[in-house]
């Protein structure tokens, strides 16, 4: 991935905002593309389906963009994410979960765990999910397209 010609949407729910500042931070001082979805408010409740949406909305006009959604457990945005036929979402824990779920499954949305995992090693994740490749040979392609 170029770190400038693709955007990375990061967008959290109020459980993950204090993760989501840092993987910005982290990610424009690295020389990413950062667009900063929301919500930016710990205190005030959103509720995560809306949050992925927003996020599904900016990826459908640029799809060769990725996202990032972080709420308490990860799941509700991964299964709100995966509800939109142009997202692939997966909840991952570790670098190396992230980059085979680029390379098999060409994920587009990393979806974190803001009450579970350690900050550093969410940001591990996070470059691992930006910078792994994904396998386009014909038997992932043919998979992908009957999901889509």
């Amino acid at each position: 991935m170029n770190k400038q010609d693709t955007t990375v949407y990061l967008a959290a729910d109020h459980r993950g905002v204090g993760l989501k500042l840092y993987l910005y931070e982290m990610l424009m001082a690295d020389g990413y593309q950062v667009v900063d979805l929301g919500t930016n408010d710990l205190n005030t409740p959103v509720d995560f389906p809306d949050v992925a949406a927003v996020l599904a909305d900016k990826m459908s006009d640029n799809p060769q963009s990725r996202g990032i959604l972080i709420c308490g457990t990860g799941a509700g945005m991964e299964i709100a994410a995966n509800r939109y036929r142009h997202i692939r979402a997966s909840r991952c824990e570790r670098p190396e979960q992230a980059r085979d779920d680029r390379f098999h499954d060409d994920i587009n949305v990393l979806a974190l765990a803001a009450d579970d995992i350690d900050i550093e090693i969410a940001f591990l994740c996070t470059k691992a999910f930006l910078e792994s490749p994904f396998d386009n040979c014909e038997k992932r392609i043919r998979r992908i397209e009957k999901i889509s």
